[in-house]
Parts: structure tokens; C-alpha cells; sequence
């Protein structure tokens, strides 16, 4: 029988369920919104577990906050009572340190930022009216702020990095990485990276949605490129 995550005075029965429990804490805040008392002593005690939370706590937790982690995405920031401040992931508090797939998907992320960013700005600028775009996937209207660049299927993310590991014949347990700051890593082979850049751009089919809309379309049968498709040029 799987032995129970215990996190504080929470029992879960699978990471998954206490990944979804914290998802939905994280994503009930905006940002900048500091955490109430019941939800701090909450994450407080997941950050306990984190791989490295010793020294990530401190001199000690002041408060946690909700801030931008990066590319589209909100991350919980804790506030040290020195005012220094630090995010960390919810999800290596539960699943520990990542395994090498994800460590060069991560990196893979990283290296399509900006283009992935520029992709948002430039639907912004040629479609809002009063800061607001409909969403291509359900033609609500969403603002900036809830935008999110979404993979269309069968070329997820995931499946994109996968595919380039297995056509360019990628040891992923050989790779180095540099670590900028808290905000991720990134691949010490930058010829290696433009690769995947370039693989990236030819592969990927975006649309911008919801950031709240669930992304999982595994049950779908392929779907060919269509027009509205936004490409990275």
C-alpha cells in the first residue's frame, strides 16, 4: 500500500492530490496578495520540505507572498525578517528534487522565453480593445494578465522536448546547466539551445488562452495546423 504524504496536519493520498491542493491555494491569490494566516501555516509547512529549506527559511519567515516566477506563470515568494526574499516551488516541496527530463524541459522553457513572450505582446498589440483578447480557445475575453501561450495538441511542450532528445540522439543525464538567480536553468550548451530554439519555432502550434482553462486535451485525436495558429518567426 502507497504510504500517505503527510505535510503538517494534512494526510494526502498521492503527490498529484497534494500538488492539485496547493495549485489551487496558489492560484486563488493575485499578484502581489500576501497570504492569510491559515493558508501561510499551510505552505509554511510544505516549505519545510523542500529540498533545500533550510536555507531558504533562514533567519526566519516574515511572510509569503504570490509573485510572478518568471514567463506567465505566479509562484509563492517567501519574505525573510530580513526583507529578503526568495521563491520556491511548491511542487519540488512534494516531488522532491527534479529528474533529468524535467530539469532539461525546464531549460528548454527557459530557452523559448522571450519568444513565447514576444508571441503574447504582438497578439496584445494587433487584437486588444480596452486591454482585453478573446481567448482562441473558448472566445471569452481575457486581459494580459490572464493570457497564457498554450501548445496546441498533438505538439505539446512535453512532446516537443521529447521528440527533439530522441531525433538529435540527446544524453539528458551528460547535460550541464547554469543556474541564474531562483528563476530556473539554463543550458550551458548554447548550441544546444539554439537547436531547440529553432526545433521549437518549427514545431510549435500557439494559441493564447486562458491561463486558467484546463490544458489537458489528452482524449483529442491529432489536430492539424490551422490558420489562427500564432507561429514564432
Amino acid at each position: 500500500m502507497r504510504k500517505p504524504i503527510e505535510i503538517g496536519e494534512y494526510s494526502f493520498k498521492t503527490k498529484t492530490e497534494a500538488i492539485e491542493f496547493y495549485k489551487e491555494i496558489l492560484n486563488s491569490y493575485q499578484k502581489g496578495d500576501e497570504l492569510n494566516n491559515s493558508d501561510f501555516e499551510m505552505v509554511f509547512n510544505l516549505l519545510k520540505n523542500h529540498p533545500d529549506s533550510e536555507r531558504k527559511i533562514g533567519c526566519g519567515i516574515k511572510k509569503i507572498v504570490v509573485e510572478n516566477g518568471g514567463y506567465n506563470y505566479n509562484c509563492f515568494h517567501l519574505v525573510r525578517q530580513d526583507s529578503s526574499k526568495e521563491d520556491f516551488s511548491y511542487r519540488k516541496c512534494i516531488s522532491g528534487e527534479p529528474n533529468d527530463f524535467s530539469l532539461f524541459s525546464q531549460a528548454c522553457r527557459k530557452a523559448v522565453e522571450s519568444d513565447l513572450k514576444e508571441i503574447k505582446q504582438k497578439y496584445f498589440k494587433e487584437n486588444s480593445k480596452n486591454g482585453l483578447v478573446k481567448c482562441q480557445d473558448t472566445g471569452e475575453l481575457i486581459s494580459f494578465e490572464n493570457a497564457h501561450v498554450d501548445h496546441r495538441q498533438p505538439n505539446t511542450f512535453s512532446v516537443i522536448v521529447d521528440r527533439f532528445i530522441e531525433i538529435k540522439g540527446i544524453n539528458i543525464s551528460n547535460l550541464e546547466y547554469d543556474k541564474i538567480d531562483s528563476y530556473g536553468h539554463f543550458l550551458k550548451d548554447k548550441e544546444l539551445e539554439k537547436q531547440f530554439k529553432d526545433y521549437h519555432a518549427d514545431k510549435a502550434n500557439l494559441r493564447i488562452v486562458n491561463k486558467n482553462r484546463n490544458l489537458s486535451r489528452s482524449h483529442q485525436a491529432r489536430i492539424n495546423r490551422q490558420q489562427k495558429d500564432l507561429r514564432i518567426e
